[in-house]
């Protein structure tokens, strides 16, 4: 294998990895507004080290292998770039939402201790910390939700619109 024929593993890897996140975030939602507490815990752990792992390939492949630019019609150029900025800026504003949302999470479950279920998890320390958590999670998980597609759209608009920066303008027909 070649260095992009690895990159673009990665990058299939990668992609796998932040889709599935995306699921699990979603299934955590619903299994929340089940009740089903313990699965939601597990669903939302799921995808948060679902997404490390993304991170910790997506900076990897960043830092060793070259990126695809955009070498699309030139009448998309604004909108491929507001999509990019926009995903970019998310998904830098993604992790510390997600990080502020599990420490009241975990702060909760804390306070709670072993009275999971019922009304014991909504008063005191444990009903302000899960109050908190609901707050941030109100914004983490469109957001979150956002970078996934939005990140799976850039890949696809590169995958047929893209050039590695090492191809020589001639063979673009520039």
């Amino acid at each position: 294998m070649n260095a992009r024929e690895i990159a673009e593993l990665i990058t299939l890897v990668d992609l796998t990895f932040i889709g599935l996140s995306g699921i699990a975030l979603v299934v955590g939602v619903i299994l929340i507004k089940r009740g089903q507490r313990e699965a939601h815990r597990r669903a939302m752990l799921t995808a948060t080290v679902l997404a490390a792992l993304f991170l910790v390939l997506y900076v990897t492949k960043a830092i060793f292998f070259e990126a695809k630019v955009y070498a699309g019609p030139e009448e998309w150029k604004t909108a491929y770039l507001l999509l990019l900025f926009s995903h970019i800026v998310l998904a830098a504003a993604n992790g510390p939402l997600a990080l502020i949302a599990i420490r009241y999470a975990l702060l909760g479950r804390s306070a709670a201790g072993k009275v999971l279920e019922g009304e014991g998890i909504r008063q005191g320390k444990a009903g302000l910390a899960f109050s908190s958590h609901k707050r941030w999670v109100r914004w983490l998980v469109p957001v979150w939700l956002y970078v996934v597609v939005t990140g799976w759209v850039i890949w696809a608009v590169l995958n047929v619109h893209g050039i590695y920066r090492d191809v020589p303008k001639e063979l673009l027909g520039g």
